[in-house]
């Protein structure tokens, strides 16, 4: 029997984000709307995704199986040589920049040196759903190396017209067009003096293969890398515009609080104070940061709140509360309960996943300006152009008078899908009538933005004597989807995932619900492997089939000596998989202080196959700073509430990891030229928990069935050092 449901409208159903109502509408007074639209009859419709045409002039895309076919919606040579491409995608700190320079520049041949990205600007280029799911390298990255190639082919034509020559006796390379035989050239920027590369892209254009590259595949240092170690980079929370304000959001005292009154008479009186009540928006705009708090600190509101749970009842919570519908996944193959009636062996897990922050370093932030019926907005996140649709509803307005400036940025972990600040200082602006900046503290960040789904988890397996699985059943309460299916080949499988009533915030984070079912499914297997005292990765190994997933598994191990004898006290672990078309396998050594309970994580090794790698520094770097991530998540960090507010809403309570953290930690690229080039950004953060928790059930044989582990180990009379 087959059965399966797909999951709603095509996302991975944490994302939660992408589907809430955004986070205030506001009100479109007869005054306001006229004094920015001119006087006369108005009529607003809300415009359909394939129907509304961007300020570039190119359609509007509703998925990046459609993008623009013209080269000049993505390239443009420059008389003076130089070449600008223009991508939808953003710059949030994963160095794409860099690759998808090297890709136009690959293709192009020409010095990396000659290529400029305009990165998330929506009037200037194409739209795109966002930076998210891994998505940039074998969409975008692709994306543009087909238009250089076609911009690279239309050069050549060019140059062979001007010398009445076929085009396939000449070369390019260097930005210049060359005929061998005569020993001419000629620039490229000579070449399009005066014109524009208006040409379609073919349906197929030959790339240059991955083993002949030269700019591609290479370590190149980041492109302005020296700009963000200096301080010159301007971040978004750095943009200034002259007479600009500083805007300071009056938060309730606990989620879902309705504002009943507000007092704002003594703000109002403080000299260049715009003070802002627009339903349960409450705000006010200052010369200085320092007079806005003091202004937003002197208004007395009132706030009505509904009692709510803590993280106390949590897990309770999540199985007593799923909301069966349209996001809810099942997927069976088999007889599942027949399998289990005849089983040789089973073994029943359950796990637990708490909320987590993004905790990024910059925190959100926004600068808004209104020049007559123009909005301007400059902030940092991963979708420019929902952030857009996100003004576009809130104001009333149609999307081709917003435009919104999206600098690199300060990280993003998949937290800022949203545009709460930017909502919040253009609505600053509109009433004070100049730039407002609005940046969240710190302690906005950690209560206000949404969260890592928590989760409850529950697997049972079947397995026969020889060590082949026969049948699994698993369940995720609330976390999601992502990752959920099992790689491993099982004949009877039940996988479902329960949406459930969650008491938080909650939406994207690196790896989505991959994270939580990979933790489970991982440490379940090892438990197996102890049942039938099997080798953890011989066992891993024989109920595999997919060859690369196969050959992660087994270079990984090579590499981290998984055969070699055990120090005692000792234990290694072991945790893989796939996820956003990228493969991978994390290793971990665990040392135990009997004396004294102390865990220590002495080694990790990430073995990851990503295709063919565009930048193997970036790809190394992407790999060390996802277990470093995920070290956080695995071990310590929790969101703590209680009745509607968050306890540990400061770094100073919220535990990320710290340098004293970290232990050695080795990259293993398998670089696979015949294979395409995929995201990097995500997959690797699957294995380091299931790893370690494996590893210490190794040292110490208790199971570890709770993320973070910290809170388990020390009730069994451990701590991680």
């Amino acid at each position: 029997m087959t059965r399966k449901t797909d999951l709603a409208a095509g996302w991975e159903p944490e994302r939660y984000e992408l589907r809430e109502p955004i986070s205030v509408i506001f009100e479109s007074g007869r005054r306001d709307f006229f004094k920015f639209l001119g006087a006369g009859i108005a009529v607003v419709c809300a415009a359909s995704k394939t129907g509304a045409f961007q300020e570039s002039g190119h359609t509007r895309h509703a998925s990046e199986d459609d993008l623009p076919k013209e080269i000049d919606a993505w390239l443009h040579i420059g008389e003076n040589g130089e070449i600008t491409a223009f991508t939808g995608k953003v710059e949030v700190g994963q160095n794409i920049r860099t690759s998808l320079s090297q890709a136009v520049a690959e293709e192009l041949r020409v010095p990396l040196r000659w290529v400029r990205l305009v990165m998330g600007d929506t009037q200037l280029v194409p739209f795109d759903m966002g930076t998210f799911g891994s998505r940039t390298t074998p969409v975008m990255n692709l994306q543009l190396r087909r238009v250089s190639a076609a911009a690279r082919d239309a050069l050549i034509a060019l140059a062979a017209k001007q010398w009445n020559m076929e085009p396939a006796n000449l070369t390019a390379s260097d930005g210049k067009v060359s005929d061998q035989k005569s020993n001419r050239s000629v620039s490229y920027s000579e070449l399009v003096k005066g014109q524009q590369l208006t040409q379609v892209l073919p349906p197929e254009d030959p790339l240059i293969p991955a083993s002949q590259w030269k700019i591609a595949g290479q370590p190149v240092p980041k492109v302005d890398g020296r700009a963000f170690v200096t301080g010159k980079h301007r971040y978004p929370s750095d943009c200034t515009l002259p007479g600009m304000l500083y805007g300071k959001v009056v938060r309730p005292p606990s989620f879902g609080a309705t504002l009943v009154s507000a007092d704002t008479r003594e703000a109002e009186q403080m000299s260049g104070v715009t003070v802002v009540r627009d339903g349960n928006y409450l705000a006010v705009a200052a010369p200085s940061t320092a007079l806005a708090e003091k202004a937003a600190a002197s208004i007395k509101a009132e706030w009505k709140s509904e009692r709510q749970i803590s993280d106390k009842e949590l897990f309770e919570h999540l199985k007593q509360h799923v909301t069966p519908g349209e996001r809810e996944s099942v997927q069976e193959t088999g007889d599942v309960t027949k399998a289990f009636a005849s089983a040789a062996h089973k073994l029943n897990s359950s796990f637990t996943i708490q909320y987590i922050a993004h905790a990024p370093l910059e925190p959100r932030a926004a600068l808004a300006e209104w020049m007559d019926d123009q909005l301007n907005v400059w902030t940092g996140t991963q979708r420019p152009f929902g952030v857009r649709s996100e003004l576009a509803t809130a104001f009333h307005l149609p999307e081709e008078r917003i435009r919104v400036f999206m600098p690199d940025t300060g990280s993003g972990y998949g937290g800022k899908h949203t545009g709460e600040a930017a909502l919040e200082a253009a609505r600053l602006a509109r009433a004070a009538k100049r730039p407002v900046k609005v940046i969240w503290t710190r302690e906005e960040e950690f209560t206000w933005a949404y969260f890592r789904p928590a989760g409850v988890i529950e697997v049972t397996s079947a397995v026969e004597p020889d060590g082949k699985l026969s049948a699994w059943e698993f369940h995720n309460y609330n976390s999601g989807g992502a990752g959920i299916r099992t790689y491993y080949a099982v004949p009877n499988q039940r996988i479902q995932f329960h949406p459930v009533d969650s008491p938080l915030r909650q939406g994207s984070y690196r790896a989505l619900a991959a994270t939580a079912n990979h933790f489970a499914r991982e440490v379940h297997m090892d438990e197996i492997a102890a049942s039938l005292k099997m080798d953890p990765l011989e066992f891993r190994l024989k109920n595999l089939k997919e060859e690369r997933l196969r050959a992660v598994f087994e270079q990984g191990g090579q590499q981290f000596d998984w055969n070699k004898p055990r120090a005692a006290n000792h234990g290694f672990g072991v945790g893989g998989g796939y996820e956003k078309l990228g493969y991978m396998a994390t290793f971990a050594e665990v040392s135990l202080k009997p004396e004294t309970g102390e865990l220590k994580v002495e080694r990790v090794l990430t073995a990851f196959d990503c295709g063919a790698v565009v930048n193997p520094d970036g790809v190394r770097n992407q790999l060390i700073g996802a277990n470093i991530m995920g070290l956080g998540g695995a071990i310590f960090e929790a969101i703590q509430f209680e009745n509607g507010r968050i306890v540990n809403n400061a770094f100073s309570k919220y535990r990320v990891p710290r340098f004293r953290d970290v232990p050695p930690t080795e990259a293993f690229l398998i670089d696979r030229k015949d294979q395409p080039s995929v995201g990097a950004g995500e997959a690797p953060i699957l294995g380091i928990a299931p790893a370690i928790a494996n590893a210490i059930f190794a040292v110490t044989h208790t199971p570890v069935h709770s993320m973070p582990m910290a809170p388990q180990l020390v009730s069994h009379g451990f701590q991680l050092s």
